[in-house]
């Protein structure tokens, strides 16, 4: 059974790979975004150990699953149940232009029009991440990618899909 965890920087094509998975393989889907954040403005993480337990749920309630997201921290969690890491390890210019033709994502945002301004930072965010030294910056994605003993691919361009 596959049990596929997806990482890499903002607008890397974690989703539309995911997506594209879930399509052709039959795999459920958690996107970390769902579950690592409050729903407070601005923005605050869970407690690691709330997310831990939605993550838990979720892989308990599914056979075969993809997981996406950014966030190292938790990935580490579920490292071990995992068949496969995938590391979307795309260049920044590439993730700025995917971000930019992003469709709207409902499940992360209100309306369009609230993800259209979040864009700036959002472009501010994935341009920052060779600097940062966060559970979310390439330091950390590449360590988890080195340190995985299974099977383990990484992505640096976009990938075609039937979505994208």
């Amino acid at each position: 059974m596959a049990k596929i965890l997806i990482f890499g920087n903002s607008g890397s094509g974690k989703s539309t790979l995911a997506q594209h998975l879930c399509k052709t393989q039959g795999l459920a889907h958690l996107d970390l975004d769902t579950l690592a954040w409050k729903p407070t403005s601005p923005p605050e993480r869970k407690p690691i150990d709330e997310s831990e337990e939605e993550i838990k749920a979720f892989i308990s309630s599914n056979d075969k699953w993809v997981i996406e997201g950014c966030y190292t921290d938790l990935l580490k969690t579920v490292e071990q149940q995992s068949t496969e890491i995938i590391f979307m390890n795309l260049s920044i210019e590439t993730c700025i232009s995917n971000a930019k033709a992003r469709p709207w994502e409902p499940h992360k945002y209100k309306t369009k029009q609230a993800q259209d301004d979040n864009l700036a930072m959002l472009i501010d965010w994935i341009g920052q991440y060779s600097e940062r030294n966060d559970t979310f910056s390439y330091a950390a994605h590449k360590q988890f990618y080195d340190s995985y003993h299974g099977h383990k691919k990484m992505i640096t361009q976009n990938v075609p899909t039937e979505t994208s």
